[in-house]
């Protein structure tokens, strides 16, 4: 009788799967969508197979369609997306927690080239991405039915995904009817899933999740099942590389950014729970005290999930530790009790066992700008390379951990050690860290943030390496479409990179980049590179390096140029700049593709190295430093000549600057959770935050402190539509004063007050003198008189 009745089942939901596909064959639309989900509520259906998905997770229909499936109890199962070997490439909705999410692997257990990787990028720029996928499945050369007569050969995670569906369907037989519905739901079959799932060796979290799916392992677990709720992961191991790829790369250190690990909460008890209390940290040993954790969590779990996000900081007094810290962070979840049942709690455990090291040197600290970084969805961003055709959205996250993960291997590699910072420039110690690397960034910038950078270069030796992107008014123009799902016209938000808002930031040092877009491969250092749809350098500061290559501008002005020109003839274009400015160094690279793993043609690793070690050390390639390519004027464009923000979109739409609150949020060090950041009044009161015990700064304690410790002021605030450019012009091409010169405004103010009071001086001792000259006059008068 179960048979048939799981027969039945399955038969039901692979008609409903048929019907679907073959809809989308042609073109889908969320409305077929939503009526097929209404069908499944309202037949009841057990488990339902989505083998379709797509990259915009802010669909809020469809997203809370995938709610509403959930919390009716009804199982969903959903493939990961076919977009690998790429990193941040999820599918919606395989990437919800309530949904089980399944990757694709090979006979020989090998993750399937086609299988798409994690992170989730719901959560940036703020926090973390969660694990996905959920578990993996055979997919790759599965055989199946044709639909007129015999067999085929399928491949893709939409193959994945049935196998983990009819293994579900067998797992749902095993439970009587009579209590089915009590028993089993989206959270218990995840939790038996994840647990009883086999952990393949090679494959990081993010590739694989909890591992392969294991029918036996999983029977085992529900069997004997218990209502409860749990955390996946459950472990968190620095020790078990490569599965727990970032963290077991990369060790906790004194002084460094939160590292935050974002768990998903499993709740069997009830399609909605509540945390009781807050989450505790139970160190295993005295060592564990060093380690300080705070929690954001979910308020309410629902439906079946919630987030537990730890971030983690190791406390000064342990800035010179070496060693594992362990132990467990529990949690106490809660379900309101049904009729005449008692409530219901559970507590979960989370395992850590964590690898410190010593603070390393400023040298070696890279701070990563991921706040300034807006991706699909919400809004239109386009693809970095335009050479690329068939994916037209930059939707991977722009993260060290999704599409940048070789990079950040790379610099682990080169004994850097990486942070990132998800909120504005006023939120970090510049003392700390030796180079701020922003690269193909989106966003604007608060008037306090340029300011704080200036000074954080200028007088307190941090480093800037900036790759910028393409951006081009009327080849955004050109890239509008016509999107049939949403019925309406989409237009570019940006370009690749926001370049109006970079000049603005880079102002102050007197650099900008222009409006072309060029392409063209080019030798440096022995390295041959390609240049895809990067921009130019338009102004930079006299006694700069700056390097040129001739390349073909591909914008709508530049291929009218082009056809003018011989077709042998291509006008050298500034690309690559370094420069001094006060006691901090800036590097600029105008193409950020050969950084990012999702279209690179060729990688620039070794100019990222070349410009870490001039930017952090002060280091200096005798071919990027020759005299042959330093500026004896400066290069300078005027300001109606550069490239302009558009007028017809409302950026504040997409941006986390503009209409905004300046503000630190959880990524950031603890003590300025809330606040505006480092040296800015706050809340009607100067509020100076403490600083950090430093390592190594390469010229000793006191002089940073000193130099530090001057930019205790309040910020000039100024509209987001003034030329800020205007403001610093005077600095680099009016007077034409070179940037070191800058500096002696750092003792300018004491030097004034030493010359007033050296006056003041000589003015009372001239004073002194004519009374004393009165008195004698006076007294010889008296005498005569006598």
């Amino acid at each position: 009788m179960q048979s048939a009745l799981v027969s039945h089942q399955i038969q039901r939901f692979m008609h409903f799967v048929c019907s679907l596909m073959h809809s989308l064959l042609q073109v889908s639309y969320t409305s077929w969508f939503l009526d097929a989900f209404n069908y499944a509520i309202a037949t009841n259906m057990d488990v339902l197979n989505l083998s379709i998905g797509g990259p915009d997770y802010l669909d809020l229909p469809f997203v809370e369609k995938i709610w509403e499936i959930t919390a009716n109890n009804i199982i969903m199962v959903s493939a990961i997306g076919n977009d690998g070997p790429l990193y941040g490439t999820l599918n919606n909705p395989a990437d919800q927690s309530d949904v089980i999410g399944v990757g694709g692997i090979d006979y020989s257990d090998h993750i399937a080239s086609f299988s798409s990787r994690g992170m989730s990028t719901w959560e940036l720029p703020h926090g973390y991405g969660r694990v996905k996928p959920d578990i993996v499945a055979y997919g790759r050369d599965i055989m199946g039915s044709k639909i007129s007569k015999g067999c085929k050969s399928l491949s893709g995670t939409s193959v994945a995904s049935p196998v983990v569906a009819g293994v579900v369907c067998l797992l749902v037989s095993i439970i009587p009817a009579s209590n089915r519905k009590d028993i089993l739901n989206p959270a218990s079959m995840k939790q038996a899933l994840v647990e009883g799932a086999a952990k393949l060796s090679g494959p990081n979290m993010f590739e694989q999740g909890a591992g392969r799916v294991d029918l036996l392992e999983s029977y085992g677990i529900l069997k004997s099942y218990k209502p409860r709720a749990s955390i996946f992961p459950n472990i968190l191991d620095y020790t078990d590389c490569p599965y727990t790829w970032p963290f077991c790369r990369q060790p906790l250190y004194a002084g460094s950014m939160p590292v935050i690990f974002n768990a998903t909460i499993l709740n069997g008890m009830g399609v909605i729970g509540y945390v009781e209390g807050p989450p505790t940290w139970h160190p295993s040993d005295e060592v564990g005290n060093l380690l300080s954790i705070h929690f954001t969590h979910s308020e309410i779990i629902w439906p079946w999930t919630g987030y537990l996000a730890l971030h983690m900081q190791i406390k000064e007094e342990g800035a010179q530790f070496s060693g594992i810290i362990e132990g467990n962070v529990t949690l106490t979840v809660s379900s309101p009790p049904a009729q005449g049942e008692s409530p219901q709690t559970s507590i979960c455990v989370l395992q850590l066992k964590l690898k410190v090291v010593p603070t390393p040197p400023r040298s070696k600290r890279i701070l990563w700008d991921q706040f300034h970084s807006i991706k699909y969805p919400p809004g239109y961003i386009p693809r970095d390379s335009l050479d690329v055709r068939n994916d037209i959205l930059d939707w991977h996250g722009d993260h060290l951990h999704t599409n940048f993960h070789i990079m950040f291997n790379m610099l682990r590699d080169a004994d850097y050690y990486v942070e990132t910072l998800g909120s504005p420039l006023t939120c970090f110690d510049a003392r700390q860290y030796g180079t701020l690397l922003m690269v193909d960034l989106e966003d604007e910038y608060f008037p306090e943030e340029i300011e704080k950078l200036r000074d954080d270069v200028m007088y307190t030796g941090l480093g800037l390496a900036i790759f910028a992107e393409w951006y081009n008014v009327d080849t955004m123009v050109k890239m509008r479409f016509f999107d049939d799902n949403t019925r309406s016209w989409w237009t570019p938000v940006t370009g690749g990179s926001n370049i109006p808002a970079l000049n603005d930031l880079l102002a102050p040092f007197g650099i900008a980049f222009g409006d072309k877009i060029l392409n063209g491969d080019f030798s440096l250092l022995g390295e041959q590179s390609r240049y895809a749809s990067g921009t130019n350098i338009v102004r930079f500061p006299r006694g700069g390096h700056v390097h040129s290559f001739p390349f073909l501008d591909s914008s709508e002005s530049g291929a009218t140029q082009n056809v003018l020109l011989n077709s042998e003839t291509k006008p050298d274009s500034p690309i690559l700049g370094f420069t001094e400015m006060g006691e901090g160094r800036v590097a600029v690279y105008g193409d950020s593709n050969c950084l990012d793993s999702s279209h690179m043609v060729t990688n620039c690793y070794w100019l990222l190295k070349k410009m870490l070690d001039f930017t952090s050390t002060d280091a200096r390639d005798p071919v990027l430093f020759s005299n042959s390519v330093k500026l004896d004027i400066s290069l300078y464009e005027d300001d109606n000549q550069l490239p302009s923000r558009r007028t017809d979109v409302n950026f504040s739409t997409y941006s986390a600057v503009v209409g905004k609150d300046l503000i630190c949020r959880t990524d950031t060090r603890f003590e300025v959770w809330g606040t505006k950041g480092y040296s800015l009044q706050l809340q009607g009161r100067t509020k100076k935050l403490p600083g950090y015990p430093l390592i190594d700064l390469g010229r000793g304690l006191n002089s940073t402190l000193a130099t530090s410790t001057r930019r205790n002021r309040i910020f000039n605030t100024r509209n987001k539509g003034d030329s800020v450019g205007n403001t610093y012009l005077g600095l680099f091409y009016g007077d034409e004063l070179d940037a070191p010169k800058l500096v002696g405004i750092n003792w300018l103010v004491p030097a004034v007050v030493a010359a007033t009071g050296f006056l003041l001086l000589c003015f009372w001792r001239i004073r002194q003198k004519r009374r004393r000259r009165r008195k004698g006059s006076g007294a010889g008068r008296l005498a005569n008189l006598l």
